[in-house]
């Protein structure tokens, strides 16, 4: 079967794009990275791209007007032929023209349960508030930072002794199975987006076919 074809927008050290190759070259799903973008010439992001001989490409972003870049970064996922768009670590804000551009194509990964502590933060923002249970969120990406419709939710408990740095390694773990997961669903046309909510049709259970992580609880269609 022909692969779905991958861009990926990462700015920093690049796991959750490591958790997207490690699922295509372990064959959990039907699907390859094509290019890598990053804003940041120096992301560990694109030296993981170029070990799997992925084209890693580096956009300036500063001193530019967002729709300028962007119109670069179209390009380049139209050229490579780009079927999903995936916001892995992406630390720009994307405008609306981006986004009705990729719509329904566009998903980003946040480590939170959204709505809650959306933006740039969300771990620390959820240690801070003292919640009990925070986690990470797919979902596709919208005109509004954070907010367009969810796609998998998975609960991570948050423990009495936890810092910024364990949190989120414990969130990434996570973050590193419903990612590459809502690809497979992407992939196998699972999704189904209705208003502000989005079905799961039925289908596998990787929560039956994958190891799955003590304490955390995963949404339907995980």
């Amino acid at each position: 079967m022909e692969k779905l074809k991958l861009g990926v927008l990462v700015s920093g050290r690049g796991t959750d794009l490591q958790s997207i190759l490690d699922a295509s070259e372990e064959g959990k799903i039907n699907a390859e990275v094509r290019v890598v973008i990053s804003n940041n010439k120096d992301a560990y992001a694109l030296e993981r791209a170029k070990k799997h001989n992925i084209d890693g490409i580096y956009i300036e972003t500063k001193g530019r007007e967002r729709e300028d870049y962007e119109k670069d970064i179209d390009l380049i996922l139209k050229n490579y032929g780009a079927d999903l768009v995936i916001g892995a670590g992406w630390m720009k804000i994307l405008t609306p023209f981006f986004v009705r551009r990729w719509r329904g194509r566009l998903i980003n990964i946040h480590p939170s349960l959204l709505p809650s502590f959306p933006g740039t933060s969300g771990q620390k923002d959820s240690l801070e508030y003292g919640v009990k249970i925070t986690g990470c969120t797919t979902h596709f990406m919208s005109e509004t930072v954070d907010s367009g419709p969810i796609i998998l939710q998975a609960a991570v408990l948050v423990r009495d002794d936890d810092t910024i740095e364990t949190l989120t390694q414990r969130i990434l773990e996570v973050e590193h199975q419903i990612l590459p997961r809502t690809i497979d669903l992407f992939e196998q046309n699972r999704i189904v987006i209705e208003g502000r909510r989005v079905k799961i049709l039925p289908g596998d259970s990787w929560r039956l076919k994958y190891p799955v992580i003590d304490d955390v609880l995963y949404s339907y269609g995980y």
